[in-house]
């Protein structure tokens, strides 16, 4: 991948979206339902697009949410329905929409009291504490968020009684039921305007920002002043980050409290776009920049589910924090059950396997997506899960759940506690492990081919491959499947002592992502990434 000549500079008013039109396209487009890009499709995060595209505009919401409402009464799922928004454009119409059919299908909606932007965390936390010690009128939520998606998307997502994100039983089901609703121009669809005295409140912010030290040791943080710049890029935790500096007596600065749906202020990534990925030194050139004023700094993305993490050293790579994160919370957590394991997705670095066997700890590796984790976190037998992609969360101090949905929040205050308890910052703490354990590269690239043979890759069997060697080493697994839970990884998993490579084909464009892993160095990698690609293309036979 090639990067952008203008990327980690500011953006200029040639690169900020149209909002007028944008808005006016959400209203006035309406999908084609023979057009499969133009349908209803959830994704790991549920379904989004651009009003732009045609594909998500408002008839994309009423169709959804009708199914979601057809979907969670077929469940049982009869309480109150918690609803938050980010500060993406098109997050504003689409919560309006939403909350127009939910109300006219007779759901009890809770939105926040003020109306304001909404985290996805917040949303799992109120849940899953409406829900604590229920077995009738359960809670369920939506969030709508494209996450760190640049300024012309929406998102809209979908999260069960669990908390967490719906899987695809779920997110099948209404989206094969939304795709019915749009194929017959919305009838069936019920629908009036928003009943504000009948729209329920709740204080999520006060609510979650109260609960923050079960979860998190912020004495420690505050006796010993841990200087810390918090930037939500825009996103929906900027009122969270300054009310947990003044109600937790936190020495903590919002850097940027700014709030633009053209996203302004931003830097431009790798590839020139706008977008809020907190785990991106392009996107987050800003704060880097600015990392001498601060013992910790961090980020998120706009509805702060993912973290970026920045110590004087510059950003973490998001590997390298959550290896360190597990570490340190598995020493520190005397309150976690003694059996609980390590969630990490296949893949993430393998120096979290080298973590979790120093620490004695049972390793659960997933399929990709957070959904994986969340019942390991309900029953509190995970302690922790974390993906590659800068999302995780982990358990309450006591050992209860917290969240189900990834929470960038305590991700970056556990960065901050991590100083004060150890007197070492993350990135020293990682280079801790690296002298014990070696020094990991890691590289994700994109590999072109055609729909079918991503179709085939997403079904290979480990008899399939038939290379016995990646970049000089014997190959000791061929995997299809999760070790940790036995499901499907929608691709390919090739291991060897020295290092891996994980082959998955994109949802949205015509090539497979390639993850590869060596601990014997760039060069190394180098090959693994090469000889990867005709690992796979000898399994495809193309």
């Amino acid at each position: 991948m090639s990067t952008h000549p203008r990327a980690g500079t500011r953006a200029q008013p040639e690169d900020l979206v149209d909002l007028s039109a944008l808005l006016d396209a959400y209203h006035d487009r309406h999908p084609d339902p023979d057009d499969p890009a133009q349908r209803v499709a959830f994704g790991t995060s549920g379904h989004r697009g651009s009003s732009l595209r045609t594909t998500f505009n408002d008839d994309h919401i009423a169709a959804t949410s009708q199914a979601i409402c057809e979907y969670r009464a077929a469940q049982g799922t009869d309480g109150p329905l918690f609803i938050g928004r980010d500060t993406h454009a098109l997050s504003e119409p689409a919560w309006v929409t939403a909350i127009e059919v939910f109300q006219a299908n007779g759901v009890h909606v809770l939105a926040d009291g003020d109306d304001a932007f909404t985290p996805t965390p917040a949303v799992s936390h109120a849940i899953l504490t409406h829900n604590r010690a229920r077995v009738s009128g359960l809670a369920d939520g939506v969030v709508v968020t494209p996450s760190h998606n640049p300024p012309p998307d929406g998102g809209f997502k979908y999260n069960p009684p669990h908390g967490g994100p719906a899987d695809t039983d779920a997110t099948g089901w209404i989206a094969d039921r939304a795709n019915e609703l749009l194929a017959a121009k919305l009838d069936g669809v019920k629908r009036g305007s928003i009943d504000r005295t009948g729209l329920g409140r709740y204080d999520f912010l006060g609510e979650y920002v109260a609960d923050l030290p079960s979860v998190l040791d912020l004495d420690a943080v505050r006796e010993a002043g841990v200087r810390i710049g918090a930037d939500p890029l825009g996103g929906a935790s900027v009122a969270y980050w300054g009310a947990i500096a003044e109600r937790l007596g936190l020495d903590l600065t919002v850097v940027n409290p700014e709030v633009d749906p053209r996203f302004a202020f931003m830097t431009l990534d790798w590839d020139g776009k706008i977008r809020m990925d907190c785990s991106s030194p392009y996107a987050m050139a800003s704060l880097v920049e600015s990392r001498g004023e601060y013992t910790i700094a961090t980020g998120n993305d706009a509805d702060s589910d993912r973290h970026g993490i920045v110590t004087a050293d510059g950003l973490m790579n998001p590997n390298h924090f959550l290896a360190v994160a597990i570490g340190y919370l598995y020493a520190n957590r005397p309150g976690w059950a003694p059996d609980a394991g390590i969630g990490k997705t296949a893949v993430s670095s393998s120096m979290i396997d080298r973590v979790a066997a120093d620490l004695g700890r049972r390793l659960v590796e997933t399929p990709v997506g957070f959904k994986w984790f969340v019942p390991g976190l309900l029953d509190g037998s995970i302690g922790f899960g974390g993906e590659e992609s800068a999302g995780a969360s982990f358990l309450r101090r006591d050992g209860g759940v917290w969240t189900t949905d990834k929470d960038g929040i305590i991700l970056a205050l556990l960065a901050s506690e991590i100083t004060a308890v150890t007197g070492s910052t993350p990135s020293e703490r990682y280079r801790e492990l690296t002298g014990r354990f070696g020094e990991p590269a890691y590289a994700r690239t994109d590999v072109a081919t055609s729909a079918e043979a991503k179709a085939r890759l997403g079904k290979l069997s480990a008899e399939d491959v038939t290379a016995t060697e990646l970049a000089g080493d014997p190959i000791t697994d061929r995997l299809t499947s999760a070790p940790g839970n036995g499901a499907a990884l929608g691709g390919l998993k090739v291991v060897t002592e020295g290092g891996w490579f994980a082959a998955r084909p994109s949802g949205t464009e015509d090539v497979y992502k390639v993850y590869a892993e060596s601990f014997r160095g760039p060069d190394h990698l180098a090959r693994i990434q090469e000889e990867a690609q005709a690992v796979v293309s000898a399994a495809l036979g193309t």
